[in-house]
């Protein structure tokens, strides 16, 4: 498990990051501190790292400039290739958003490797 805190900035917000044009927490960006806390609950060795493949979150309320928002990301589900995560946003008592998160565990130096081969 995996618990970080953020306070929301001017930066963070629906407008900063043109998500929408109020100054409250924009989507986008609850769902970066989402993914966050998920690769925090992951513990891989060196050689390997996690990709996000899913996520389905729903952002339930807002939240304004200078709030502190807690986020955790539980295993919910591990194999060797992949681990699903319950998450979950609170500001105080209020639950801000809910949802998971599937990342793909991969090799490192494969996928970067692969990466530089891949042309849009």
């Amino acid at each position: 498990m995996s618990n970080l805190t953020h306070i929301v900035t001017p930066e963070d917000t629906a407008r900063a990051v043109g998500s929408g044009d109020l100054e409250v927490l924009g989507t986008p960006v609850l769902i970066a501190w989402c993914e966050a806390a998920t690769c925090a609950a992951l513990a891989l060795p060196e050689t390997q790292t996690s990709v996000g493949t899913h996520v389905d979150v729903c952002h339930l309320a807002p939240s304004p400039v200078g709030a502190t928002v807690r986020v955790s990301a539980t295993v919910t589900e591990r194999s060797d290739r992949t681990a699903v995560f319950a998450v979950e946003a609170r500001d105080a008592d209020t639950l801000l958003a809910s949802g998971t998160v599937t990342r793909a565990i991969v090799d490192r130096e494969r996928f970067v490797a692969r990466v530089g081969r891949v042309r849009p």
